[in-house]
């Protein structure tokens, strides 16, 4: 059996980036760990996600190759999918927290839909699944 236990999503800056996650998105600190030369070990996660769930690992682009994913993740297309038992209070904190909506809400055959930027402009999908 395998599974996916974590992504990296490349940032800028660490505090930066644990700020926007964990402030305008609500998600939870997972680990912060120095890992010495200036490196970190920084995992985030939706709010609510179950101890065994796929994290975000926080990962400080080094170089001018990094650097060039950063916002960029996947070409422009939608890059993480977040789904949620409350879309309507989801959204209403995405934007009161003054965070970009690409695309409005809209219904689809699969369910209820938003697109928003994150601080780098990487696009995510809210969905809250039909039943």
């Amino acid at each position: 059996m395998q599974r996916i236990t974590q992504l990296a999503l490349t940032v800028r800056d660490y505090d930066e980036a644990i700020d926007f996650y964990t402030v305008k998105l609500g998600f939870t600190l997972v680990e912060d760990s120095d890992r010495g030369g200036g490196k970190r070990w920084v995992r985030i996660a939706p709010p609510g996600s179950p101890s065994d769930a796929p994290a975000i690992l926080l990962a400080k682009a080094v170089g001018d190759r990094q650097l060039a994913t950063v916002g960029n993740q996947a070409g422009g297309r939608v890059f993480l999918f977040v789904h949620t038992d409350d879309f309507e209070g989801d959204y209403a904190r995405l934007q009161a927290k003054g965070v970009t909506i690409a695309r409005p809400r809209s219904e689809e055959d699969f369910g209820t839909v938003c697109v928003f930027e994150d601080l780098y402009g990487n696009k995510w999908d809210l969905i809250q699944p039909r039943d």
